[in-house]
């Protein structure tokens, strides 16, 4: 059975159509079809508060292409959710209200908390290791929620207004940092060893970019070393030499600060990257409340 999600970002907007399927009793989601549209909603809300005609238009156009794709590969059912940029955006129910009426598709706007929940819900199917303290860093366009995990539950998690395309138009509030600062300092047991996993497009292309394998961890070191290639290069460069789409190779850098700056203040070594996100988690809960979970 097959399952749409829709997941509006800051940066990009994407569907991912798949089906929940079981490898050694452990669900898993199998991809079927994946189209991501650099909408790039952030740019017009971190500037202006709000989403201008022609944004709103073309957000309307890739909802309807969506949802077309949606049908031809006759999904059972189809969930859209709209994050950081959606939340700030003054006139996002005015927006949202066009996209139902124009395309049939009501797009929810969820919470930071919800949001990670979501990206949750894949951890309770990988195959990890629970007795291990866990923590579960997923930087965005708009926002960065960190997640706690003793004995395979969630014990604190928390969504920073700190993002890709936040930082790249400068409306990062540098407060934000110390209280992200603080908050790892109130909320981890630095005594405890702690596995660390990355969520996110940006993580998921730095892993591939550093030559990792599937389930192989990369190197802080590493993540700092590729940081300090990439930065002084122009997006054009970045392009040429790293075979980067240019709407990611300009979030790409300000993603390793965000994520090296929490990972050095966790004093560890590596982190692990799952390749699992937000589109996911949807499915695999659509899954569960079909099977009456």
């Amino acid at each position: 059975m097959k399952f749409g999600a829709i997941d509006i970002g800051t940066n990009a907007a994407r569907l991912l159509v798949g089906e929940v399927d079981k490898n050694k009793q452990r669900l898993y989601v199998k991809k079927v079809s994946y189209t991501r549209i650099p909408l790039r909603l952030g740019e017009d809300v971190f500037d202006q508060g709000n989403i201008s005609k022609k944004k709103g238009n073309d957000f309307v156009k890739t909802i309807q292409a969506f949802r077309l794709i949606s049908e031809i590969f006759e999904v059972h059912s189809l969930r859209a959710v709209a994050t950081s940029a959606m939340r700030e955006a003054k006139n996002a129910e005015k927006i949202l209200q066009k996209i139902q009426k124009e395309t049939g598709v009501t797009i929810e706007i969820i919470s930071g908390q919800e949001e990670a929940d979501l990206i949750f819900g894949n951890f309770e199917v990988l195959d990890i290791d629970r007795e291990i303290p866990f923590i579960v860093i997923d930087v965005g366009g708009g926002s960065t929620e960190v997640s706690i995990f003793e004995n395979g539950h969630l014990i604190s998690s928390r969504s920073f207004e700190i993002g890709t395309l936040r930082a790249l138009k400068g409306k990062v509030d540098p407060m934000v940092w110390d209280f992200l600062h603080d908050w790892i300092d109130e909320n981890v047991d630095m005594t405890r060893p702690h596995q660390i996993f990355g969520t996110g497009g940006n993580i998921n292309k730095i892993h591939k970019i550093l030559g990792a394998k599937q389930n192989e961890s990369v190197s802080v070191i590493d993540i700092q070393a590729l940081h300090e290639q990439l930065k002084p290069l122009s997006i054009k460069k970045r392009v040429e030499l790293f075979q980067l789409k240019p709407d990611r190779a300009d979030v790409i850098v300000p993603a390793m600060e965000i994520y090296l700056f929490i990972l050095n203040q966790l004093g560890c070594s590596e982190l692990f990257v799952p390749k699992v996100g937000l589109s996911d988690g949807m499915i695999l809960k659509m899954h569960q409340g079909n099977e009456g979970f």
